[in-house]
């Protein structure tokens, strides 16, 4: 692990998003609420949190941190036949909290495709990225959507 013991505390703040793409009629479905293991954004919501919590547990070299915030947000898009999965983590630390904005995105996308894999195969996870992210020496950095 790198050595962030001489680095300053600061608030850090990370935001990633993922989105899950579904075949038409399977997002008709979902939209109706025809599901066979019921309600999905509860549960990927939670299962987001407690992966971005679990972090360092699952990426060898992260830094185990002390989240003070995490959310996440599922959004039906319909135009792009999606649900987009929105993660925002936050702590005070001395290492930033990018890996686990992207692993909560991450772990709510994988658990709304374990939710509907039984309406379409077809279904994918799509743009798993960091979309921002502040704190710490480098500062501020953004996504340029143009890429």
């Amino acid at each position: 692990m790198v050595d962030v013991g001489g680095k300053a505390v600061t608030r850090r703040e990370a935001e990633a998003e993922a989105w899950v793409v579904f075949p038409a009629a399977a997002f008709a479905r979902l939209l109706d609420g025809d599901l066979p293991k019921g309600g999905v954004v509860e549960p990927a919501r939670l299962a987001g949190i407690q992966a971005a919590k679990r972090t360092s547990e699952l990426i060898p070299l992260c830094h185990p941190l002390a989240l003070d915030s995490v959310e996440i947000e599922i959004e039906a898009r319909e135009a792009e036949l999606a649900l987009r999965v929105r993660c925002v983590a936050r702590a005070e630390a001395r290492t930033g909290v990018e890996m686990e904005a992207m692993v909560g995105a991450a772990g709510a996308a994988l658990t709304v495709y374990d939710m509907t894999k039984a309406l379409d195969k077809g279904i994918r996870i799509e743009g798993l990225r960091l979309r921002r992210k502040s704190g710490g020496k480098s500062g501020p950095w953004r996504h340029n959507e143009a890429s």
